[in-house]
């Protein structure tokens, strides 16, 4: 079995923490400024280095602040978002996949034919 070296970290931090530093890293923030911005106490986002979980209220929020679903910072997708529209469309039927679809067709020639004649 081989673990390679970032395999061996992610499980001694925990999954959920190694993504909440990939996130803090990508809106190049530190824990602590993050903390600070969500009214958290000291050390609150350091305090899963060792593996815990986050309540649910936090996981939440954090997803929110990060724009990322709650799955993503808990590692179980690896997509960090899904969109709510993407989501809405893959609820409809296939008629309503249509429907959805011819509308958005006429949309699109609507907006290209106010930019051209505006």
């Amino acid at each position: 079995m081989n673990i390679d070296k970032n395999e061996m970290e992610i499980e001694k931090i925990g999954v959920f923490y190694h993504q909440l530093l990939i996130e803090c890293q990508n809106v190049r923030k530190s824990v602590n400024q993050i903390e600070r911005e969500l009214g958290y106490p000291r050390n609150a986002l350091h305090n899963y280095k060792n593996g815990r979980s986050p309540s649910s209220k936090r996981l939440l929020e954090l997803s929110e602040y990060f724009d990322v679903s709650p799955k993503y910072l808990l590692g179980i997708e690896d997509s960090k978002t899904k969109s709510s529209i993407q989501e809405f469309f893959e609820g409809l039927n296939a008629f309503e996949k249509q429907e959805m679809s011819r509308f958005c067709h006429q949309w699109l020639m609507l907006q290209s034919f106010m930019i051209n004649n505006g």
